[in-house]
């Protein structure tokens, strides 16, 4: 069985909730808020640990409060920290979060996430078998430094562009597997999906990211399920009916079940049956990093 290494950020989630979003220039009535580990590095580490894969985190946190709260929570979660550094000049990652009738919105201060290196990136020696992920709340250039040694090494590389961002030159070609929502679809894509694409929508909009036939393209699609791309097979798996109480982090914990299930030899279209159904578990807790589901909770759900 091979491990999940995850080169990331790591945030603190403050999470505020009220009975609507406000509109621009609006003030609105909050009804409490909340202190959660988060980050999307920090959030598929933990989804990946608690599903029994040996899990590794490379990234920043600030010497603040939020800094020791941070390592505290993920080392209890069993998540080798090794490669997680302290910051003497940037404060640890936050992320602003506004939570109304189960849907959130987010403001990310990057913080010490941006101070995450090629040579953070480098402490951990990869191996075949291994499973290498990253997102976008890092450089882009460490992670294309993360991913190339990855490669060199046999292991298995998958990528969550988010927040949305154009890639950086040769980054593209180093994913295995890139996993992305409708919203980042559509901005890599170049065109306007609206709020619910059907699946032929989802397989053209695929199609113009031109992924290699090797390359697997998953789309993840809320209460939807997900569609699968690889070479000229798409698959539709589809989603599970629950009560969505937050679905903050619902996408970071199908991205680490994933991982999981690809690091213990599952094959891709295994893995993401498996990492639907995880991400169906989370959405019905509070809390990014506090809702991952553990492989027992899985197991009673498959």
């Amino acid at each position: 069985m091979g491990r999940v290494v995850v080169a990331g950020s790591i945030n603190m989630d403050v999470v505020a909730t009220a009975e609507r979003h406000p509109r621009v220039g609006e003030t609105v009535a909050g009804r409490s808020v909340m202190y959660f580990p988060g980050g999307k590095g920090a959030n598929q580490a933990v989804s990946a640990a608690k599903l029994g894969a040996p899990t590794s985190l490379i990234g920043r946190l600030g010497s603040d409060a939020f800094g020791e709260q941070l390592r505290a929570f993920l080392a209890d979660q069993g998540i080798d920290l090794a490669a997680v550094k302290d910051s003497s000049a940037a404060s640890t990652g936050t992320a602003i979060i506004t939570l109304a009738n189960a849907d959130n919105t987010i403001v990310v201060i990057p913080g010490s996430n941006a101070e995450v290196s090629s040579d953070d990136a480098a402490q951990i020696a990869l191996r075949a078998g291994d499973v290498a992920v990253s997102q976008f709340e890092i450089p882009q250039a460490t992670i294309a430094a993360f991913f190339q040694r990855a490669k060199a090494a046999g292991a298995t590389t998958i990528l969550n562009p988010a927040p949305a961002s154009a890639f950086a030159g040769g980054l593209y070609p180093l994913v295995d597997v890139l996993v992305l929502n409708e919203t980042e679809l559509g901005f890599l894509a170049g065109t306007e999906l609206g709020d619910a694409p059907t699946p032929r929508q989802v397989i053209d909009a695929v199609r113009r990211l031109d992924p290699r036939p090797d390359q697997t393209v998953c789309v993840t699609l809320g209460a939807r399920g997900a569609v699968a791309v690889r070479g000229g097979d798409a698959r539709l798996v589809e989603g599970r009916a629950v009560k969505a109480v937050d679905t903050t982090g619902a996408g970071d914990c199908f991205v680490g079940a994933l991982a999981a299930r690809l690091s213990q030899g599952a094959d891709i279209a295994d893995a993401i049956a498996y990492a639907n159904i995880a991400a169906s578990i989370s959405v019905q807790r509070m809390g990014a990093g506090p809702s991952m589901p553990t492989q027992e909770e899985v197991r009673a759900a498959l």
